[in-house]
Formats: structure tokens, sequence, C-alpha cells
């Protein structure tokens, strides 16, 4: 019989490899999506659940090394616009923006002169924004831009939403996500219960499993 330790480790090492996996996808987003449009750098941003804030979850580039967990106000910048908006905006000349942070973009160590940026949206849910920073100009001039920062777009947002459930799940495993404390809790006492209690358990929550089912079909 595994017991409750060992079952909580063994889901928290598959939450985390989970993860990893992801952000390399994320990373590889970024990376390709930098290269396809000859750009200085391209960042995914995420938002965060607790403070509401902008945070880098992947760089490629300019800053690829320090911005990565860094976080700003969701309600500034092309990227907080771009969030806010759920509309894709591209900028060729950001010093005649009434929108671009500068102060942000300075705190970074990097100003571009341009930028491109998309809403990453999955079950019509904002989850962060996809920026391409000073692209260049002969690679925007062969491609639909639009077009395929939307293509990046789905497949970060995808990601995105991955990496949310997982640092949920971890939250709870923790003993910090509160809405599925109950839920650990009866997982923890089938584990370590008789299996004659354990059998009763699992055709209760079987119970439970095809009412919530009906409820939804």
């Amino acid at each position: 019989m595994t017991g409750n330790g060992e079952m909580v480790a063994a889901i928290s090492a598959a939450v985390a490899g989970s993860e990893r996996e992801h952000r390399l996808l994320l990373q590889s987003i970024v990376d390709t999506a930098r290269v396809i449009f000859g750009a200085k750098a391209s960042s995914i941003f995420l938002v965060n659940e607790e403070h509401g804030d902008l945070v880098f979850e992947a760089v490629s580039g300019e800053g690829e090394q320090v911005l990565v967990g860094r976080r700003f106000p969701a309600t500034r910048g092309i990227a907080g616009w771009v969030l806010n908006a759920r509309d894709a905006l591209i900028v060729d000349d950001l010093s005649a923006s009434t929108v671009f942070a500068r102060d942000i973009a300075e705190s970074t160590a990097y100003v571009p002169g341009g930028l491109m940026a998309v809403p990453l949206i999955h079950d019509d849910e904002a989850l962060g924004v996809l920026e391409v920073l000073d692209p260049h100009p002969q690679a925007r001039a062969s491609i639909d831009e639009l077009a395929l920062l939307t293509l990046f777009a789905s497949q970060a947002s995808a990601a995105l939403r991955i990496v949310q459930r997982n640092r949920y799940a971890r939250r709870v495993l923790d003993g910090t996500g509160a809405e599925f404390g109950d839920l650990v809790s009866i997982v923890s006492a089938l584990a370590g219960g008789s299996a004659g209690r354990r059998q009763a358990g699992l055709r209760l929550i079987g119970s439970l499993h095809e009412l919530l089912v009906d409820n939804q079909s």
C-alpha cells in the first residue's frame, strides 16, 4: 500500500515535471518568434492570479538572463493595454506612443523602438501577453505578421493554462490552496485507511463523479 507521504510526493513530482515541460514549450515559442521576426527580443507574460500583476514567464534575446520572474502592474504599458483590450497591437515607433511605459522598459535595461504584442486567451480568459520587440522590417514584410502572432499566441495560451493549473495543484498539495483542501484530506484518509474503507470511499467518489457529469450534460 502506498503511504500518504509517498502519494503526495508522487503527485508533486508529476506536477513539477509537467510544468518544466510546458515552460520549455513557452521558451521555444519566444525563441522561434524572435528568430522568425528577426527581433531583438521576445517575451511571454502571465497574469499572476494572487497579485494581478504581469510576470515575465519566458524571455528570448535581450534580458533573457535577468527578466524571468520580474513583474509589473497589469494596467500599464503596451502589455497591459493589450491584456485589458484583448486586442493585438503593432507599434512601429514607440517614441510616439502614449501607451508605452518607458520607465518599465528602462528598468529592464532594454528600451525597444517598436514592438508587436498579442493577448494570450484561453476559454475567454486573458492569461497574458506575447511580445516581439524590434522585429526586423525585412522579416515583417515577408509574412502575415498578425496571423503568425496569433498562431504563436494559441500555443502559448494552452501552455500557460497548464502552468497555472500545475501551480494551483502544488499550492493545494502544500496546504495553501483552500478551495480543494477537503479533497486532499479525503485522498489522505483513503490512502491511510483499511482496504474496506478505501473501497467504500472510492464507490462514494464514483457516485459523486457520475452526479457531476450528469449535471454538466
